[in-house]
């Protein structure tokens, strides 16, 4: 997942500001409508965009950023179904790419997610191959 630039945006005009809070004063509802199609938020997103509108209805200025998650050797062994010894020679021989915070490794999710793509792929071509043989008389 590529990191997007944070998007900076000035806090609102004051009357803006102060019909926005009061817009939100009772309500935590949220709606969204996406080309004329309307679309209900869970509740993790809703909760994100409340905090974003009650943040500028206080004529705050926010940023929005994005942020990939990473994992420790332990998380990310633990996600896989591995364990903990072979995900770090895996990354010690590169096979999954890590990034060092100080002396601790750290693992993208993401990079986990693509080794168990290949991994399941692998196994795939293996069971195909195997079962092609099987046939043959």
């Amino acid at each position: 997942m590529a990191l997007i630039a944070p998007r900076v945006t000035a806090g609102l005009p004051v009357d803006d500001a102060r019909n926005l809070a009061r817009s939100l004063q009772d309500s935590n509802d949220i709606t969204v409508f996406v080309d004329g199609t309307v679309h209900r938020l869970p509740d993790e997103a809703r909760d994100a965009v409340v905090d974003l509108l009650a943040r500028l209805s206080r004529g705050e200025t926010v940023t929005v950023s994005s942020v990939e998650e990473m994992l420790t050797t332990s998380q990310a062994a633990e996600l896989a179904g591995i364990s903990h010894t072979y995900l770090r020679n895996m990354t010690d021989r590169g096979e999954i790419p890590v990034e060092y915070r100080g002396t601790h490794r750290r693992i993208r999710q993401a990079s986990i997610m693509a080794w168990l793509e290949t991994q399941k792929k692998q196994a795939e071509e293996a069971d195909s191959a195997s079962n092609e043989d099987d046939a043959t008389p």
